[in-house]
């Protein structure tokens, strides 16, 4: 990798790329870091003869030390080799712009305390003494140095470092002769433009003598122009004088007898005012204190309209939020209801009804959460409005104290103004604009009583709308109460039914014969082991079992109650608004035996919001197997037994 330069003999043309003085940190083995000052040059070297080659050379030099000499010379085979050994992922003829960038960066960041770029030259003698050294481009971060591209140097030996210093003074010599021709060049110009400026010189200080004596001749014609006109002005301005004293003292005698009379008539005048602005005084300090009466009456009455229309928006959401979950309810209300028609469902459609009718629960329960925290946000929002009702008041204190200091002012104002001559008329015209600003606001106090009175209408008017919303409150309160009572006493009946099922099935095991089933016998409760449900199930699913047929369990057994096979694919619920429905209430058994189910007629009819059903016949239907299943007005707990149907069904 490490070549000499080439010989003289061949054909060779050099291309300089760069050549520039770098910042370099020089590392000895056994010694101290140092910085130099190292001109790197690079070239590109075509050679063509006997083959046409591409070289890059890479020359290290010192400007104050002309025996540093290192060089490197690159072919396209030793590149290959390094890029090999070094990893790099650039071709021959793009790694010389990529070293120059690098060698940039370095300049970029030699200035800087802790840079990011560096060149290191690195020896393994205690000092540079034409041993081989390797060039190291860094890059430093907080946990690691990288060297991105590292180069090993030759030194130069005596007949490179004799030509190197020959080329040199060949430079030299060629910058001197340059510098020199300049020189005379220079010197040439300089010493023309020397005497044409001379020449001028002697031009400008011809013409200058000639100004001087011109201007001595006109400032003497001009002084003695000045002198003639100055005595004569004074001869005039002296007579002048005289006619205006005379003039004076006649105009100052008539003045003063104008200005006795006028003092006369501006302190009887003067006299006149004092009576009058007293009594405007005092009527503008009761005018200020009926204002400000009012004004505080109308800032009060503002804050309590703020308030109210702040509570009524309140209110108004709540309200769509209720009017939103009553909704919700009744289209839970109408599901329920068509669950009642699909009681004949085989056991896998149970197991859906359980989870829906768990997720309704779950969605009442996290209402009620969400109506205890508005509640407990209106309280916290009346105590701010409190808090600073009180900050309120102690402000208008210190505005009255405010008030107080500024009469005090006007009093002394007043008494100043009294001393005064000149400003009578002044205060005749302020006199005037303040009556106008007193019927103006007169005026305006008559239009702030007009609108207070409409602002309390306003506030009757919320006060009522507050009180309706607050009974629509109660009144939901009230309905979702009777839902848990309904809730309760199904989950009581459960209880019952399972306990007299299980004691009729060990009757019948110990009989050994096969036991009538009666029409209100109920099926046993099912246990999912599979899943782990053992707790109780919801009524839905109570209701789904109290209607399934017994001889699903025994095949011999005969039921009172047909038996309905039911495709699953038809007792899916048709979410579809057009479909065909088969409503509950459509059968006619169930207007003949309404009044023993203990429900209303209009609980069975058809609603927009309901889910309609396909695949179910008239006989599943039919009210005569629900009757005996279904709870009485006596069956009920004393309080609900009371309580009509729509009280359990609000939706309807």
């Amino acid at each position: 990798m490490l070549r000499p330069l080439p010989a003289g003999g061949s054909k060779m043309a050099a291309e300089r790329i760069f050549d520039r003085a770098v910042s370099v940190r020089v590392r000895g083995c056994g010694c101290e870091e140092r910085r130099l000052n190292v001109r790197v040059n690079i070239e590109l070297l075509s050679i063509s003869n006997p083959v046409h080659k591409k070289d890059l050379a890479v020359r290290l030099t010192d400007d104050t030390d002309p025996f540093f000499l290192y060089n490197l010379v690159i072919s396209e085979e030793d590149f290959q080799s390094l890029k090999s050994q070094q990893g790099l992922l650039v071709d021959f003829s793009a790694f010389p712009q990529k070293f120059i960038d690098l060698l940039q960066q370095c300049i970029q960041e030699q200035n800087k305390d802790i840079p990011r770029f560096l060149l290191q030259l690195v020896s393994s003698a205690p000092a540079l003494d034409h041993t081989p050294v390797s060039l190291n481009v860094v890059e430093t971060n907080p946990f690691k140095h990288l060297t991105h591209l590292s180069l090993k140097f030759l030194p130069g030996t005596d007949a490179e470092i004799k030509k190197f210093l020959a080329n040199c003074l060949k430079c030299l010599k060629e910058d001197k002769m340059m510098l020199e021709e300049k020189l005379k060049k220079t010197e040439e110009d300089l010493t023309r433009q020397l005497s044409y400026t001379q020449q001028n010189l002697s031009e400008k200080s011809r013409e200058l003598d000639k100004l001087k004596n011109e201007w001595t001749s006109y400032t003497t014609a001009l002084s003695n122009k000045h002198s003639q006109e100055l005595t004569s002005e004074k001869e005039r301005a002296l007579q002048a004088q005289t006619q205006y004293q005379q003039q004076h003292e006649q105009q100052k005698k008539e003045l003063e007898n104008l200005h006795q009379k006028s003092i006369q008539q501006l302190q009887t005048r003067l006299s006149e005012l004092e009576v009058i602005n007293k009594d405007l005084t005092e009527r503008r300090y009761k005018g200020d204190s009926t204002v400000r009466e009012l004004k505080a009456k109308l800032s009060g009455l503002e804050d309590e309209c703020q308030r109210a229309k702040q509570e009524v928006l309140s209110l108004r959401r709540e309200n769509t939020t209720l009017d939103a979950e009553c909704h919700e309810k009744e289209k839970l209300i109408n599901q329920l209801q068509t669950r009642v028609a699909v009681l004949e469902q085989e056991i896998k459609d149970k197991d859906q009804l359980v989870t829906r009718t768990k997720e309704v629960l779950d969605a009442t329960q996290e209402q009620k959460v969400i109506l205890e925290e508005s509640t407990e946000e209106k309280q916290r929002h009346i105590e701010k409005l409190e808090t600073t009702i009180k900050s309120l008041s102690a402000e208008l204190l210190k505005a009255n104290e405010i008030i107080k200091k500024l009469q005090g002012d006007l009093k002394t104002l007043m008494s100043k103004l009294k001393l005064k001559n000149t400003v009578t008329i002044q205060q005749e015209k302020l006199l005037a604009e303040k009556e106008e600003k007193l019927q103006k606001e007169q005026r305006e106090s008559q239009e702030m009583g007009q609108s207070l009175q409409m602002k309390e209408q306003e506030v009757c008017k919320l006060q009522e709308q507050l009180e309706s919303t607050i009974q629509k409150l109660e009144e939901s309160k009230q309905l979702l109460k009777t839902n848990e009572n309904v809730i309760t006493w199904l989950n009581k009946q459960l209880s019952e039914v399972q306990m007299a099922k299980k004691l009729d099935t060990s009757a019948s095991a110990h009989g050994g014969g096969r036991a009538a089933v009666s029409p209100h016998s109920m099926p046993d409760r099912p246990s999912f082991h599979s899943s782990g449900i053992s707790h109780p199930i919801s009524p839905f699913y109570a209701f789904q079992n109290f209607l399934e047929p017994t001889h699903n369990k025994n095949g011999n057994s005969q039921c009172p109650v047909p038996k309905v096979q039911l495709n699953s694919q038809l007792l899916k619920l048709n979410r579809c608004s057009d479909a065909h429905t088969v409503p509950a209430a459509g059968h006619p058994a169930n207007k003949e035996n309404g009044d023993q189910l203990g429900l209303e007629s209009k609980y069975f009819k058809r609603k927009d919001d309901s889910i309609p059903l396909r695949g179910l016949s008239q006989n599943t239907l039919n009210s005569e197997y629900l009757r005996p299943y279904l709870p009485t007005k006596a069956q009920l707990s004393p309080k609900a037994a009371g309580t009509p149907a729509s009280a359990y069904f609000p939706g309807s």
